[in-house]
């Protein structure tokens, strides 16, 4: 179990302990899952590469269960090549960018790729569950689809709503990305706060050689973390979340906690923040 540090201890911690905290890393191996659990909701965070064969999603021992989705659900995104998943024995196939939502009481659950030289690349989301949802594919062309910011601020991007009341229907968990556009920076700035529920960003299509500037904190005690592709950061509902890359990049943002209204966050004047 990951435990992040409360508000007042982030305030004096250095680079790496900031790092160690909030930053998650090596989630994609090939071949092997690759689990974290945080004390953040309890929400679990998973990578998967099948290479030559199928990787099965299992339950560790810790979580004392005996299937993976016996008590959580799960969305699964891919930032790889295409591949498929299969859930009980049914087969769904995944392109670049497609999220798969997987309900409660999902016993068998697996993942493949088409070509082991271009694999596909599966990112996890999980949060416990209180109902049972089917489980539900849905491409990028038909995801809620809105635009946002604009040029002037160099925070024109795209947003993509798959897990949500309106589209995917889950028990807590919110899920989709946002396409930052080219010729923009910025994320999410003006910066919010979540007091009801809890955010994973999941960086990704960030080119090498280049980073993403992600800023986090209690909006009067601002830090910042370096991020680079395929990286993730833990945002508890105190803090902050935005960023600026030095080049065109995406994110999957997901969420849990108390309620599902993606509206409800608490915005922060640009002459509050420091």
């Amino acid at each position: 179990m990951h435990y992040l540090p409360d508000a007042e201890r982030t305030k004096r911690m250095t680079t790496d302990e900031l790092r160690s905290s909030f930053l998650v890393s090596d989630l994609f191996r090939f071949g092997v899952p690759t689990l974290r659990f945080v004390d953040l909701d309890r929400v679990v965070l998973g990578g998967v590469v099948p290479t030559d064969a199928p990787v099965k999603l299992e339950a560790p021992s810790a979580m004392k269960a005996e299937y993976f989705a016996e008590r959580r659900e799960v969305g699964i995104l891919n930032v790889g090549s295409t591949g498929n998943v299969i859930v009980d024995g049914k087969t769904f196939v995944m392109a670049n960018r497609d999220v798969l939502y997987v309900g409660r009481g999902s016993k068998d659950v697996a993942f493949a790729s088409d070509d082991a030289g271009s694999p596909a690349v599966y990112y996890l989301v999980s949060y416990p569950s209180h109902a049972e949802y089917p489980t539900t594919h849905m491409g990028k062309d038909q995801a809620d689809k809105t635009e946002l910011g604009s040029q002037e601020k160099a925070n024109r991007r795209n947003l993509y709503k798959y897990v949500h009341p309106a589209g995917s229907r889950s028990s807590q968990l919110v899920m989709g990305i946002t396409e930052v556009l080219s010729g923009n920076a910025w994320n999410t700035m003006p910066a919010h706060t979540h007091a009801r529920r809890t955010e994973v960003y999941l960086y990704f299509d960030v080119t090498p050689g280049d980073v993403v500037f992600h800023f986090m904190g209690e909006p009067q005690e601002t830090r910042s973390l370096v991020v680079r592709d395929r990286e993730a950061v833990l945002s508890p509902g105190w803090s902050i979340h935005a960023g600026a890359g030095t080049a065109g990049y995406t994110f999957c943002w997901a969420m849990g906690g108390e309620n599902q209204d993606f509206a409800d966050m608490q915005f922060v004047d640009m002459a509050d923040i420091r």
